[in-house]
């Protein structure tokens, strides 16, 4: 049902180094669909004003989309409320915003918080800057060789100084998808709440926030084909009314003296400053756009790009794919013989295909592996199996080039 819908993402029909792009980097960023750059553009275009303060008619009509977008996030994540909705700038800032608020009201010397090998950068330095600054300590979940979280340590490493367990939903190197609704019913067992990094989970699987039962769940829009800079974190009412305000300044406010700040309730709470109007109505586009595919279609799809991906790319000489998930969304990193990715990376481009090279800020996963960076590839609804034979067949040429 996707063959016609390469057509609606202008960006994908124009030529690089001479050749049709074929863009396979959209676990980096999805590119956007017509359909969302119009709900931003007719936004400054017609409605541009500051929201929450003005009686006028642009601001009240801009408060009511910015609000309905929020609403359209609550149904799309499953939250029991839309002021369980807090708009960020996206996953990391998300996530700085629970590490430093719940690191300020729960952490002191010797407490515990549990990471894993396989977490992005924007899920361990927030996590270190508040472990440092109360004297917690980190604790890692290791994983398989085949990429995979081992539960059965992981289980062992609760004790009473256990705080928080911050996990991510799908590793972004090795598309592990994991197990993260038994993970976070084994840390509520010993009392833990859990923060999920749902930066590529929440396009990989449909996000029930209810049905899991985590406490927080962070995301970003330019992940399903919304603009940059917006995102948001859920968070469970109990948790967001006992954390205290992450910044401060206009409309986390209610009352303002020199004496006491009285605090606005739920979620302005934590939405200080002029908010990014456009990006939530360009996020809430997204996920209009979502649900016209149908996001079990959109997984179904890019299963099968996967699976076609890991046959055809079994058949070049001296690649080595990393990572052999039982649970596998539309990401695979992979090595080619002796050369460095970045060769690679720049090789692949000169045939007109976006991949993605490096350490994919992670980092200690990388350590881990004994590797220090992979060629990463990715898929989304607009990429078909025609790109994937133009991958192959460059590689196999880079593979040639670079002996």
């Amino acid at each position: 049902m996707f063959e016609e819908i390469k057509k609606e993402f202008p960006i994908l029909s124009q030529n690089i180094n001479n050749r049709p792009l074929v863009y396979l980097d959209s676990a980096a960023s999805t590119q956007k669909p017509v359909y969302v750059m119009d709900a931003v553009n007719n936004y400054y275009k017609t409605i541009n004003s500051n929201v929450h303060r003005g009686i006028h008619s642009l601001s009240q009509k801009a408060t009511d989309a910015y609000e309905h977008s929020r609403i359209k996030i609550q149904d799309f994540i499953h939250a029991k409320h839309s002021h369980e909705i807090i708009f960020t700038r996206g996953t990391t800032e998300s996530i700085n915003l629970i590490a430093n608020t719940f690191g300020q009201l729960n952490l002191k010397q010797g407490d515990e918080i549990v990471l894993s090998v396989m977490e992005h950068h924007s899920n361990i330095v927030p996590w270190q800057l508040v472990a440092e600054r109360y004297g917690a300590v980190i604790k890692v979940i290791p994983i398989s060789p085949a990429g995979e979280l081992l539960l059965d340590e992981y289980k062992k490493m609760f004790s009473e100084k256990t705080k928080i367990v911050s996990i991510t939903h799908v590793s972004n190197v090795l598309g592990t998808i994991n197990p993260i609704k038994e993970m976070i019913a084994i840390a509520h067992q010993n009392n833990v709440p859990v923060l999920i990094d749902g930066a590529q989970g929440i396009k990989s699987e449909l996000v029930d926030v209810q049905d899991l039962d985590c406490d927080f769940y962070c995301f970003s829009g330019h992940k399903i084909y919304a603009p940059m800079g917006v995102g948001g974190v859920y968070g469970k009412e109990a948790w967001l009314d006992k954390l205290p305000p992450y910044q401060g300044g206009g409309d986390m406010i209610e009352q303002v003296r020199f004496e006491k700040t009285i605090f606005n309730k739920l979620p302005f709470k934590f939405e200080a400053g002029t908010p990014n109007v456009g990006g939530a109505i360009g996020l809430a586009a997204a996920v209009d756009f979502i649900a016209r595919c149908g996001l079990e279609n959109m997984i179904a799809y890019e299963k099968q790009l996967l699976n076609y991906a890991l046959e055809k790319l079994q058949t070049i000489d001296n690649l080595r794919i990393i990572g052999n998930p039982q649970k596998q969304t539309a990401v695979i990193s992979f090595l080619l013989g002796k050369a460095h990715p970045s060769d690679v990376g720049t090789l692949i481009d000169f045939e007109g295909i976006a991949i993605r090279t490096g350490h994919h800020c992670a980092q200690p996963l990388m350590d881990f592996l004994k590797i220090a960076g992979t060629v990463r590839t990715s898929f989304a609804v607009y990429n078909t199996f025609e790109d994937i034979d133009r991958l192959v067949d460059a590689l196999r040429k880079v593979g040639k080039m670079l002996g």
